[in-house]
């Protein structure tokens, strides 16, 4: 990433707390190239490169019509809703001209002249080019135009004043197109483009302060989001990337497996769905070589401990619950049950994932048998034992920090 910059800059930039969301939207980028003269062409262009963002993930309420808005945000500030981006002119972008479109994404500023909130991820958009700007613009001229107004701010006070984004802005945005590095590939250029700027992947995966801000000496280095956790993809061998090759990354992305050793779920299962399933081939592996090319900067090798005590109950919990479908070791039965021993979900420096899919079960896919919710039948101290045992077991090293409390809240916040 060092090589790699935007300019003018004077900050990294960085987005919102996970949670800030839309105020305009969108998506960008694929390959620095001139558009295609041929109008369908370019329609055919933007269409990939808003696939390539993820547009239809943030701007699609469950149950709604595609792009038309109203998935809810949920923010440490409050919560927001995403806006409506069909071309209705009464109540999406329908009166946005190309230009409206390009200094949202480059700007983060509205047709009214209004900064917005950086849940819409300018500040990894604005590296997109005019060209696929303008490509994603065409593109959704041709959607189906839905009327439905969205009220988009339910921030809390004073965070639902959009003065307050005119401070935010200077500490932590500076608008600038990606610059390719000369000393770089031209393929690892193009994974730079898409993964910092279209797919804006740090700006889950990496932590923020308390301002919402990205902490940038652990860019990538994981974070939670919503009572999830996205994992760490920096090189770091234990708990990052650095065990996986370019090919893994790029099957994971395409697939949302890594044979023998996880699979996706929960928001990247989304992500894969809606998204990166579908881009071609050269550019999944651009994506991954770039994403192999992150320095290990976790802090993650911390001394763990557990106490004696929940550690033999969350031993008698696994092998009353988990150990006839993981097997003694955590090792799985390979493309029936996955293996809990060296899996990125388990071993995440955030137990939200583990949690989650303790509570929740898991849905078959991908050729593995469904695995069961235990919402119902373990209680908040049991789930965080079991995870606990699991994550500090078979040379897996993460932290047992998973705590009864993390449990009640994230039952507290699943569907009734």
């Amino acid at each position: 990433m060092s090589s790699h910059r935007i300019a003018p800059r004077r900050h990294r930039p960085t987005a919102l707390a996970v949670g800030l969301a839309l105020l305009a939207c969108l998506t960008a980028g694929a390959p620095a190239t001139t558009p295609p003269a041929d109008p369908d062409a370019l329609v055919e262009r933007g269409q990939y490169l808003a696939t390539a963002g993820d547009c239809i993930s943030c701007h699609t309420a469950p149950g709604g019509k595609p792009l038309a808005g109203g998935d809810r945000l949920n923010t440490p500030f409050g919560y927001l809703l995403a806006p409506n981006i069909t071309p209705d002119d009464a109540t999406g972008i329908g009166r946005w001209s190309a230009d409206d479109f390009y200094r949202a994404m480059h700007e983060g500023v509205n047709r009214a002249g209004q900064d917005m909130y950086p849940a819409m991820p300018y500040t990894f958009y604005t590296r997109v080019t005019r060209e696929d700007s303008d490509a994603i613009y065409r593109y959704l001229r041709t959607r189906e135009p839905v009327r439905r107004a969205i009220d988009i701010n339910h921030l809390r006070f004073p965070f639902n004043q959009r003065w307050t984004m005119a401070f935010w802005r200077e500490l932590y945005f500076d608008a600038g197109t990606f610059q390719p590095a000369p000393d770089q590939s031209a393929q690892r250029n193009r994974g730079a483009y898409l993964v910092e700027g279209l797919g804006h992947c740090s700006a889950c995966h990496s932590p923020r302060n308390l301002l919402g801000g990205i902490e940038e000496r652990h860019e990538y280095t994981g974070a939670e989001i919503d009572g999830w956790f996205a994992p760490n993809l920096s090189s770091n061998l234990s708990v990052g990337l650095g065990a996986w090759s370019a090919e893994d990354i790029a099957t994971y992305l395409k697939t949302g497996v890594r044979k023998g050793h996880t699979t996706s779920f929960g928001p990247m299962a989304e992500v894969v769905h809606n998204s990166t399933r579908h881009l071609t081939d050269a550019d999944l592996a651009a994506m991954a070589l770039y994403l192999k090319s992150l320095p290990p900067g976790s802090p993650l090798r911390a001394a763990k401990t557990s106490p004696p005590e929940s550690r033999v109950r969350g031993a008698a919990l696994f092998m009353d619950h988990c150990s006839a479908c993981h097997q003694s070791g955590g090792r799985g039965i390979p493309g029936v049950f996955p293996p809990l021993a060296g899996n990125g979900a388990v071993i995440a420096r955030d137990p939200g994932n583990i949690l989650q899919a303790i509570l929740r079960g898991i849905p078959m896919q991908n050729g593995y048998i469904a695995m069961p919710a235990f919402v119902d039948q373990l209680s908040d101290r049991q789930i965080a034992e079991v995870a606990n045992y699991v994550r500090t077991s078979w040379s897996n090293g993460a932290l047992p920090n998973a705590t009864p409390a993390d449990v009640a809240r994230l039952r507290a916040a699943l569907p009734k």
